[in-house]
């Protein structure tokens, strides 16, 4: 049985950002208390966690310090280091959850899809590249173009090249600069995304969301996804095979490619909460912040069925170069029905850097989606970063 007092139990979170932020806030209610460790004083999870330890996210000091004042440890950026987490948590016996072997395995990207692989999850061909001539070969037998990804450290686009021919092969490589892997480009019919949670011997889905991506950034998730019963019943079969070979307890958010035949392919995988799943705050019954607390703990998962369709766009910074971040314009925002600002407290933007996020949610189940997107997109055309 699960019991709670006051103080209530600690969960300590690697990583500070906006998904810390989001993890905090929604512990709270559960009579979670949060400490979070990342380099950045006062970083956006900072005003709504108990505290923060200012350090590196592979600072082994740091994370035994993290490790004395929490009951369980998480990660909210897969730039945690995992040998620092197990080592850690053998000492001070504080567990780890996801466990660091999945961090492990998702770190390297080029391990991540050998092992999905093996265990017969659907990926598309890929290869290892230790050359540029690798990269023609693939040329050749994949056809162009090809993807190049890095294998460590890319994430919003960072570290994915399109090759378009042989001749781009070097420069692709060289933009890269450190070790890859190229894939064949999937001719998808849309992007999809599964938000999956582990728990204690219990597994959970959240409803399948539809992914618009320019410029390999996350711009709009779109719920419940405009794909068949049949294709998103393949997606959830997708994710449960994925949780199989994942180890310890959370939220993954499952990236796929839907292809014109409805078939399912596994794009890549977030051992962590993610953008994709930030409709949930408002769109399902518990959220995936929530969920992730729950699992992390052990506790029971909660609901995550549809409250209602729910339509997300992201907040990235339209400007040319850096600057203090001051958004305007935000009136018609917080006047629409439906409509929810989130938010995430970074004192700079950038270009592209994500800033926050807007939900617009129906007010039935049976709402029409596209006029949801019509409404967000509106919504986010009308504010600005600009001065």
């Amino acid at each position: 049985m699960t019991t709670l007092r006051t103080p209530g139990p600690t969960l300590g979170v690697v990583g500070g950002g906006q998904l810390g932020r989001m993890l905090a806030e929604a512990a709270s209610p559960l009579g979670v208390e949060v400490v979070v460790l990342d380099p950045t004083p006062d970083c956006p999870a900072a005003p709504v966690a108990r505290d923060q330890i200012v350090a590196d996210f592979d600072d082994e000091a740091g994370i035994r310090e993290l490790a004395a004042r929490a009951d369980v440890l998480t990660f909210e950026i897969e730039l945690a280091d995992q040998d620092v987490l197990e080592r850690v948590s053998e000492d001070s016996g504080t567990p780890v959850h996801p466990k660091p072997s999945t961090l492990r395995t998702i770190h390297d990207k080029l391990v991540q899809k050998r092992e999905l692989e093996d265990a017969g999850v659907p990926v598309p061909p890929f290869r290892e590249v230790e050359d540029a001539d690798d990269i023609r070969d693939a040329i050749d037998d994949y056809g162009a173009p090809v993807m190049l990804k890095a294998r460590t450290g890319g994430y919003d686009g960072r570290g994915n090249v399109p090759v378009e021919s042989k001749a781009d092969a070097d420069e692709a490589l060289e933009s890269v600069a450190g070790p890859a892997m190229v894939e064949s480009f999937v001719d998808f019919e849309r992007e999809v995304s599964v938000i999956a949670v582990k728990g204690d011997d219990e597994v959970a889905t959240f409803p399948l969301g539809e992914n618009v991506h320019v410029d390999e950034i996350l711009r709009e998730t779109i719920v419940p996804a405009r794909s068949s019963e049949a294709a998103a019943e393949r997606a959830y079969d997708v994710a449960r095979d994925v949780l199989e070979v994942m180890d310890g307890r959370g939220v993954y958010g499952i990236e796929l490619f839907e292809t014109p035949d409805g078939e399912i392919l596994l794009n890549e995988i977030a051992p962590r909460p993610h953008n994709s799943g930030h409709w949930t705050i408002e769109g399902a019954q518990s959220s995936q912040f929530e969920q992730h607390t729950r699992a992390v703990l052990g506790w029971p998962l909660g609901s995550t069925e549809l409250r209602s369709p729910t339509v997300l766009t992201n907040l990235l910074g339209d400007v040319d170069e850096e600057q203090r971040a001051e958004l305007g314009d935000i009136d018609r925002l917080l006047e629409t029905p439906g409509a929810n600002l989130h938010w995430y407290g970074k004192r700079q933007v950038r270009p592209l850097r994500k800033m926050g996020h807007v939900t617009v949610s129906a007010e039935d189940e049976d709402a029409d989606v596209e006029a949801l997107l019509e409404t967000a997109r509106e919504l986010e055309d009308a504010v600005t970063f600009r001065n």
